[in-house]
């Protein structure tokens, strides 16, 4: 697989950097999570499938756990002996709570020069915001994102994915990657500092057209991608389901209201987004609203209109197309696992579901660790 023999040791918690090292494991890459005594918290966070938490076993399979106090020095040793062996050391503490603990960018990279050194925070290494306490929401309110993020009502609402969390995290690979990538050159690592509010930021080039030309916030529900578009909206049927009409492109404008004998409509929805547009969106939501979100998808069936129902998630996990992505994969215990997004043709990927206990492999990856350094003399 693509990251065989990279060794990472991950101390990050929740999501950002333990979806991340599941990615690397995922393909290969061994890695140690270091726990605190107390556990990763997502252990015990959630719905729990055969004795263990859902949102745990989607983050940690494959992973080897060991349990270490930093604040002891004999702890903190066998960490620093472990990170000589290390390619990549992720770390998700708020801004100088590494430092404090003996385990910063500089003292792991003066032990490893070799070392891909990445920081996880909600705010980076500095700036004015680096010691706020956040996590997704927090983020998302202070990059603009909660506010474009408007229900119904016109108040922002829960974005429910977490953008932030997300973003981060595949950021943060697509950085360690490049870093291990320029190491091949080099012989050297990186330090990299990743922060979820600049990652949420650098995901908004499509909607920055009002801030960065008119110095203005966007009017949202005007906004094509928010709404203000007939053709990028979603839609109510008639047995309290949902439907999405999601391109605006002139073809699809033009099947679909032929389709429905209004012609009349078609030069207006094509155009700009706002107010032009809502003799199409009412009439729409009119037409949409007599027919059930089944009847509707098979009348779509085989028209060139950029349409999809709206699935709930078990819906969603259900659908055929799912099972061909091998997307939800059963282990042999029968428990669920989300697949594996990243598909190669050559030297696929491998989901291992196995769960580690809690400071399972603590002895085991020390003694490891310390072998390592008396083979090298």
């Amino acid at each position: 697989m693509k990251l065989e023999g990279v060794r990472v040791l991950d101390l990050s918690l929740f999501l950002p950097g333990p979806y991340l090292t599941t990615m690397m494991v995922d393909h290969g890459a061994e890695v140690i999570k270091l726990e605190p005594p107390s556990g990763e918290p997502v252990r015990g966070i959630g719905l729990r499938a055969n004795g263990e938490s859902v949102w745990f076993r989607n983050t940690h399979r494959g992973k080897r756990s060991i349990v270490l106090n930093l604040k002891e020095p004999a702890d903190l040793a066998a960490l620093r002996d472990i990170v000589r062996g290390c390619d990549v050391m992720l770390e998700s503490f708020r801004a100088g709570v590494a430092e404090r603990l003996g385990i910063g960018a500089a003292a792991m990279t003066a032990l490893n020069p070799r070392l891909v050194y990445c920081s996880i925070s909600a705010f980076g290494q500095d700036g004015p915001l680096r010691d706020r306490p956040a996590h997704d929401l927090a983020v998302e309110a202070l990059a603009g994102t909660a506010s474009i993020n408007l229900g119904q009502d016109g108040r922002p609402t829960h974005p429910n994915v977490p953008v932030a969390d997300v973003t981060a995290s595949l950021l943060a690979l697509s950085a360690i990657l490049m870093a291990l990538f320029r190491r091949e050159k080099t012989g050297r690592g990186d330090v990299i500092d990743m922060a979820m509010f600049d990652a949420t930021l650098s995901w908004l080039p499509n909607a920055t057209g009002a801030v960065f030309a008119e110095a203005r916030p966007p009017r949202v529900k005007e906004e094509r991608q928010w709404g203000g578009g007939a053709f990028y909206n979603i839609y109510a049927t008639k047995d309290g389901k949902w439907i999405v009409l999601g391109g605006s492109e002139h073809k699809f404008v033009e099947n679909l209201l032929h389709a429905l004998g209004r012609d009349d409509l078609i030069a207006a929805a094509s155009g700009p987004p706002g107010p032009a547009h809502k003799p199409a969106e009412n009439f729409l939501r009119a037409t949409f609203a007599t027919r059930t979100r089944d009847e509707w998808e098979a009348w779509f069936e085989g028209r060139d209109v950029c349409f999809a129902p709206v699935l709930d998630l078990k819906e969603a996990f259900d659908n055929p197309h799912t099972a061909a992505r091998r997307m939800l994969v059963r282990d042999a215990e029968g428990n669920l696992h989300i697949g594996l997004p990243i598909k190669f043709r050559d030297e696929p990927g491998a989901l291992n579901p196995r769960l580690p206990a809690l400071g399972e492999h603590t002895a085991e990856v020390i003694a490891e660790a310390r072998r390592r350094l008396g083979d090298r003399g």
